[in-house]
């Protein structure tokens, strides 16, 4: 294990260092994109524009080997924009598939609350089963597989808030936010002779992407650390200021990125640290606070760091 360990977690730091040279000043937001990839999930960025998202997910693609699609969400975009259609084939007089946008293996959806519901929803199936379906026939979609979606702040005139299950697929909500002085001044620099992401080059095939994903998925997590893990799950379907909890859905997420954590730190096992480092940042879009909660102006970040103070984490020996 030790040789698979030391790969996970060597091969990552290459790929960091080379997403650095396009994006810069923002090392904790790249690792946690980096780590729900290598957990197979979906990851939504609640930000401003211009600050850089698109930017990332190209050059995520880029070292990657990844196939890039992108689309600009507005309310006349239509879910078979998405997912494809059928069209009739003259030398067969059958229908041919046509794909659509998300048949891909990094998909961006750019401010993809600016859809309407049902647009939203046609992102469903592709994100939990890799697959969509049309006109009563499935489409396997390219492996790896994983959607970046950009959200406006919430309150955006012309939005349409993502519906809880669509909020429960996503594996983690982050945020870039603004450069420093310091970090803007570099991008200015890094600019003068040209855009950095014409000299990002692939770092790994998508075969060898898969590999990671599913060490990573092998990563050892013994049953003291998960009994833990359900009873922080738990305490928030019990917690006063939570009006509902997280799904077991959340479960298997944490369980993920926990893994994918722990090998980024070079461990092929997870310990409890793993598993608070993560917990926030995977539950806190998942929750609904209680109305007392929020009135008493709290948030979900202040709820479950309580929950984290309040629960005793084992020591493993």
């Amino acid at each position: 294990m030790k040789e698979k360990e030391s790969m996970v977690m060597g091969v990552s730091q290459r790929i960091l260092n080379q997403v650095r040279q396009a994006v810069v000043g923002k090392d904790s937001t790249l690792l946690w994109v980096l780590a729900a990839i290598l957990a197979k999930g979906h990851i939504l960025l609640e930000d401003v524009p211009g600050v850089g998202k698109t930017t990332m997910a190209l050059a995520f693609s880029r070292v990657l080997s990844l196939q890039y699609s992108r689309v600009q969400f507005t309310p006349d975009v239509l879910p078979s924009d998405v997912t494809g259609y059928s069209i009739p084939d003259q030398a067969t007089g059958q229908l041919r598939y046509q794909p659509g946008a998300v048949v891909c293996n990094l998909f961006l959806a750019d401010e993809l609350n600016r859809a309407t519901s049902r647009t939203q929803s046609a992102l469903l199936e592709a994100m939990e089963e890799g697959q969509v379906t049309v006109d009563g026939v499935t489409h396997p979609l390219p492996r790896p597989f994983v959607v970046i979606a950009t959200q406006n702040p919430t309150g955006a005139a012309g939005t349409s808030l993502l519906p809880d299950s669509q909020m429960d697929r996503f594996m983690v909500r982050l945020s870039l936010g603004y450069p420093s002085l310091r970090d803007e001044v570099a991008m200015v620099l890094n600019r003068q002779e040209g855009n950095p992401l014409e000299n990002l080059r692939p770092l790994i095939s998508r075969e060898q992407l898969a590999a990671l994903q599913e060490l990573v998925a092998q990563t050892h997590m013994n049953e003291t650390v998960v009994t833990y893990l359900v009873k922080l799950i738990t305490a928030t379907r019990e917690n006063p200021d939570i009006l509902r909890g997280a799904s077991p859905r959340a479960t298997l997420a944490v369980t993920a990125m926990a893994k994918a954590v722990a090998q980024l730190r070079g461990r092929d096992y997870v310990t409890p640290g793993d598993v608070q480092e993560v917990f926030v940042q995977t539950i806190a879009h998942r929750i609904l606070l209680s109305p007392q909660a929020e009135g008493q102006g709290k948030t979900a970040h202040q709820v479950l760091r309580g929950i984290l103070d309040a629960t005793a984490a084992p020591r493993l020996r």
